[in-house]
C-alpha cells in the first residue's frame, strides 16, 4: 500500500519515530534529520529511548516537528522507521491510523507487516549499501544515512542543509564525507523515484523573519549544566561514572581543556577526579570546597544514597557543595536509561538526623545552565550543599532553547567569606556564631591568616567550633541551621506562574513536566477548561508558593514518580490543606506527555462537578 486511507496534510506538525538497534550508528543519522529541520526554521524536539547495554538491544529516537514549539513528548507516532525486525510488530502497532511505516525491504516481511490503515514503504537499504560500499561496518553505518536521505525526500527536508551538516561533521575526513553524502543522495533519489514524495506530512521552511528557531540552539541539559559550571567558576569536579550523569562531567572536562588551559605554559587550571565510588567523589568535593574551590559532583539516585553520610557532614560543618542529581528510574539501580523525578524526598532530607537541603528544579537545558550558576552562589552564600535536580529527559535529550547569555561582568558570590583585612581586624574568630540573625555565620579559607584558623567538626560542636555533648549547646547550633533554611526561602529562585486569574482550580508542577503541562493547558483551554499554573523552581518553597496554594480550592499536582513526592513535600513544608491536592502521576520511565495530564484533569473534574463548573 502506498497511500494511507486517512492521510491528511499536516505541515510542520507531526511525529517521526525511528526504531533501530543500539550500536549501529543510528544516533548520527537521527541527529542529522533533527538538526536539518531545526535549521529550516521549524521548532523540533528529540527524545532518545535507548537500552542500558552497549550494543544489540532495540533503541528508538522520536522527533517531534511542532510549529507551536511544544517541548514535550507527543504520545503518538505519525511516521515510523522500522529498522529492527525484532520490534516490527511493536513498532507497527504504535503508528496512528492514517500514518506511515518505512522499513528495509531487502528482506521481505509480509507476515509481520499487516495493517490496512497504515501506508507501508519498503526501501532495500541494506541491498543498496552492499552493492555500493565496502566493509561490513561502513555498510551498517551508511544504511542509516541512506535512510535519512529517504526521509528527506518523503518529508521535503532541505537536502542542501543535510549536505552542509555532513560537511561540518566530517570536514577533516574527506573519504567519510564523500561516502556519507553519496549514501544520503542515493536514499533521496530512490525515494523520489519509487515513493510518493513529499508526503502529506511534511516540513515547510520558515526562512528569515518567519523562522521559529532564530536565536535558539539545540543542546542537552548535561552539556548546558557543564557550561554553567564553567561560567560559575568551578575548578574541581569529582565523580564516579553513572548513567545518566556521566556526560555532564565529560562535557565539563572537554570545556576545561578548551578554556582552562594556559596557552603559554600548558598548565591546567582545573581538576577532574574519577573517584573509586560516589562516597569518595563527594568527599573530594567537600575537601576542595572547604579549601575555597568551587567544586561539584554529578550523579543519580544510587549515588546520592552512597553519599548520604558526607552530605550530612557538609550540612552540619557548613561546607558548600554542589550536587547534580540527573534522576533516573528507581528503586535500586532501576532502569538507568529511563527518566523519572523520583529523588525529591531522598535529596530534600538526605543524610542522618534533622537535615533539609536546598533543591533547584530546572525545566530544560536553558535552566540547567542558569541554575548551575545559581547553585554555586547559593552553596557559598548559605554554606551548605545545594542539589540541582535534573533528570534523564533533560540531561541526555536534544532540546531547542534560547541562546545562553554569557555576562562577562558576572562575578561569583562567595557569601560571608572574610578577607585578609577583615580577619586581621578581628579580636577572635568563631566559625559558627550567627552575628546577623539570618542563620549564616562568617567563614574563612585555610592559609589566609592564623587568626582565621578553625577546626571543622562533623560531630557535636558549639557555636564556637568546640566539641560538645551538651544538649543546650548542640540544640543552639541545629536551631540556627533551621533559621538558615528559612533565610534560604528568600534567596532561591521563585516559582513561575501562568494564568493566575483568580480561578479556583490550578496545576502545580516542577522540572521537565513543564512542557507537557503548558501544552495540556492549551488543550484544556480549547475545551473551555481554564486552569492557573505554578511551576516551583526550588525547595525550600518561598512565600509565593504558600500564597498560590492558599488561593486555589483544587490543585492538580503533576509529577513523574509513583509516590507523589512533590505533593508530599508541599504537605510537609507548607500550610496547604492536603485535601486540596490531587495527584496526576506519570512514572513509566518515558517522558511525560500532555495527554496524560489532560486525561488526569478531565477524570478528576468528572467526579467533581462543583469544581468543574467553577473553572468552565
Amino acid at each position: 500500500m502506498l497511500h494511507a486511507p486517512d492521510a491528511q496534510t499536516r505541515v510542520n506538525d507531526f511525529v517521526l519515530k525511528l526504531a533501530n538497534v543500539n550500536g549501529t550508528g543510528s544516533a548520527s543519522a537521527n541527529a542529522l534529520v533533527l538538526k536539518s529541520i531545526f535549521r529550516m526554521g521549524v521548532p523540533v524536539v528529540g527524545k532518545n529511548y535507548f537500552p542500558s547495554n552497549i550494543q544489540g538491544l532495540p533503541t528508538w529516537y522520536e522527533i517531534r516537528v511542532t510549529r507551536a514549539g511544544y517541548a514535550a513528548r507527543s504520545g503518538h507516532v505519525d511516521i515510523m522507521v522500522a529498522m529492527n525486525a525484532e520490534t516490527y510488530a511493536r513498532d507497527l502497532k504504535e503508528v496512528s491510523p492514517g500514518g506511515y511505516l518505512l522499513y528495509d525491504s531487502t528482506w521481505p516481511r509480509p507476515a509481520l507487516l499487516k495493517r490496512e490503515d497504515v501506508a507501508l514503504f519498503g526501501v532495500p537499504l541494506a541491498r543498496l549499501c552492499n552493492e555500493t560500499f565496502e566493509g561490513v561496518r561502513a555498510r551498517i553505518l551508511l544504511k542509516n544515512i541512506m535512510c535519512a536521505g529517504v526521509l528527506a525526500a518523503l518529508l521535503d527536508i532541505d537536502l542542501d542543509i543535510m549536505r552542509t551538516l555532513l560537511g561540518e561533521t566530517y570536514a577533516s575526513k574527506k573519504a567519510l564525507l564523500d561516502a556519507n553524502v553519496r549514501a544520503l543522495e542515493m536514499g533521496h533519489a530512490y525515494a523520489r523515484a519509487h515513493l510518493p514524495c513529499p508526503l502529506p506530512l511534511k516540513v515547510a521552511p520558515l526562512p528569515g523573519e518567519l523562522s521559529r528557531t532564530a536565536g535558539h540552539i539545540m543542546i542537552d541539559g548535561n552539556t548546558a549544566a557543564a557550561l554553567g559550571c564553567l561560567y560559575a567558576g568551578a575548578t574541581v569536579g569529582a565523580w564516579y561514572p553513572i548513567t545518566p550523569s556521566t556526560s555532564l562531567m565529560d562535557a565539563f572536562r572537554s570545556l576545561c581543556e578548551q578554556w582552562r588551559v594556559d596557552p603559554e605554559t600548558g598548565r591546567r587550571d582545573f581538576v577532574v577526579v574519577q573517584a573509586e565510588d560516589e562516597l569518595a567523589a563527594i568527599g573530594a568535593v567537600i575537601g576542595a570546597s572547604w579549601n575555597g574551590a568551587r567544586a561539584f559532583t554529578p550523579t543519580s539516585g544510587p549515588g546520592i544514597s552512597l553519599m548520604n553520610e558526607f552530605i550530612g557532614l557538609a550540612y552540619y560543618a557548613e561546607v558548600p557543595a554542589v550536587i547534580f542529581d540527573i534522576q533516573r528510574v528507581g528503586p535500586s539501580t532501576g532502569m538507568p536509561t529511563r527518566t523519572q523525578q523520583c529523588d525529591l524526598l531522598l535529596a530534600a532530607y538526605a543524610s542522618h538526623g534533622d537535615t533539609r537541603h536546598v533543591l533547584l528544579f530546572p525545566a530544560d537545558p536553558q535552566e540547567c545552565f542558569y541554575m548551575a550558576v545559581a547553585a554555586f552562589d547559593l552553596a557559598e552564600r548559605l554554606q551548605t550543599p545545594v542539589f540541582v535536580m535534573s533528570d534523564l529527559d533533560i540531561g541526555m535529550n536534544d532540546w531547542m532553547c534560547p541562546m545562553l547569555e554569557w555576562d562577562e561582568s558576572y562575578r561569583p558570590d562567595r557569601g560571608k567569606m572574610l578577607t585578609l583585612e577583615e580577619i586581621e581586624s578581628l579580636d577572635k574568630f568563631h566559625r559558627y556564631v550567627d552575628l546577623d540573625g539570618d542563620g549564616i555565620p562568617y567563614r574563612t579559607l585555610p592559609g589566609i591568616h592564623p587568626k582565621g584558623a578553625y577546626f571543622t567538626r562533623g560531630s557535636g560542636h558549639t557555636q564556637f567550633g568546640a566539641y560538645t555533648e551538651d544538649a543546650a549547646e548542640y540544640q543552639q547550633v541545629v536551631d540556627r541551621l533551621k533559621r538558615k533554611f528559612e533565610t534560604a526561602k528568600t534567596l532561591v529562585p521563585q516559582a513561575v506562574f501562568r494564568g493566575c486569574d483568580g480561578r479556583d482550580a490550578a496545576i502545580v508542577s516542577l522540572g521537565s513536566c513543564d512542557g507537557a503541562v503548558c501544552e495540556a493547558l492549551d488543550v484544556l483551554a480549547r475545551r473551555g477548561i481554564h486552569l492557573d499554573y505554578m511551576r516551583v523552581r526550588a525547595f525550600p518553597f518561598g512565600p509565593e508558593v504558600e500564597e498560590f496554594l492558599a488561593t486555589h480550592a483544587r490543585i492538580f499536582v503533576v509529577e513523574q514518580n509513583r509516590d507523589a513526592q512533590l505533593r508530599s513535600l508541599l504537605i510537609l513544608e507548607t500550610a496547604v490543606d492536603k485535601r486540596k491536592l490531587r495527584s496526576i502521576l506519570h512514572y513509566s520511565g518515558l517522558p511525560i506527555s500532555s495527554s496524560s495530564i489532560v486525561d488526569g484533569v478531565l477524570a478528576e473534574l468528572d467526579t467533581l462537578a462543583p469544581v468543574r463548573s467553577a473553572v468552565l
